[in-house]
């Protein structure tokens, strides 16, 4: 960590930190808050997968798609129109289309050897922008002339480093240039995001070892073969599961990396000053 106490932290006249934990807790509200500042150069990791690492695969399945319709077809192969993915920081969300759902496809579903190989590719687009973190701060420094740095990160970072390993490459190369800050959410909090899933469930990034597991318990519960899952049933099924096995592995980043502030207090903190003194009194916190 670059600072070891709240006199640390707001004598610093550079910040730098890197906002995680699960997607709904506050991460992207404080990056856009902190952002409309002028000072803080805000660095979206979701956004640097969807436009740098995954753009291509992303355009290309929808191109595959389109060429599924014959109207589509002929206009797209005579260069009367063009497809493209619209990633914006605001919107997101043709990274999570392209994840997509395993299960059946005529309910939306693909084939989970397609789902497992798109996991595989986001689990290397999200390292790799990870690692970018660095760069980004040099450039936001050297290039725009922010003294302030902020990154928000997407929810699956957890399931990509070691935490209680020193060596992590990911999580070495993060600390180096940032203060990580876990955002934690309460029992309540994780009981309403499990809700709002359930009214609108997205596809998310799972660690290879716990999507088999949970595949082969969704299988032999529901008694269904791959072709008859329905994918909304099988991520809502996840769901749950998914924040109780990332809850420990970002408690466990925290504190070996970083330092943890509440959602709560996250909410309550409705100006960048009120975020300064936040991370303040965690550094406070933890060297106590």
């Amino acid at each position: 960590m670059r600072y070891t106490s709240g006199k640390d932290w707001h004598g610093c006249a550079a910040k730098r930190v890197i906002l995680f934990g699960m997607s709904g807790l506050g991460k992207t509200h404080i990056s856009n808050m902190l952002r409309d500042t002028k000072a803080w150069y805000h660095y979206s990791v979701d956004y640097r997968i969807g436009t740098r690492y995954l753009g291509e695969a992303i355009d290309d399945n929808l191109k595959k798609v389109a060429m599924r319709d014959p109207f589509l077809r002929d206009q797209f192969l005579s260069d009367s129109i063009y497809i493209k993915s619209n990633i914006t920081f605001n919107n997101l969300a043709p990274v999570s289309y392209f994840l997509g759902k395993p299960g059946a496809p005529e309910l939306g579903g693909i084939p989970m050897v397609e789902f497992q190989r798109r996991q595989a590719l986001f689990r290397t687009a999200e390292e790799a922008a990870l690692m970018d973190t660095g760069h980004f701060i040099s450039r936001a420094q050297d290039l725009y002339g922010y003294p302030h740095f902020v990154c928000d990160t997407g929810g699956s970072i957890c399931e990509w480093v070691d935490a209680k390993d020193p060596s992590d490459p990911i999580l070495k190369a993060l600390s180096k240039d940032a203060l990580l800050v876990w955002i934690k959410g309460s029992e309540a909090h994780t009981e309403e995001l499990i809700r709002r899933f359930d009214r609108a469930p997205k596809p998310m990034a799972y660690q290879p070892e716990f999507l088999a597991a949970i595949w082969d318990e969704y299988l032999s519960e529901k008694r269904v073969s791959e072709a008859e899952v329905n994918p909304d049933d099988f991520i809502r099924y996840t769901y749950a599961r998914a924040l109780a096995h990332r809850q420990p592995r970002y408690a466990a980043m925290a504190e070996n990396w970083g330092v943890t502030v509440s959602a709560e207090d996250v909410a309550a903190a409705k100006t960048p000053e009120g975020f300064d003194t936040l991370i303040g009194e965690a550094l406070d916190f933890r060297a106590s």
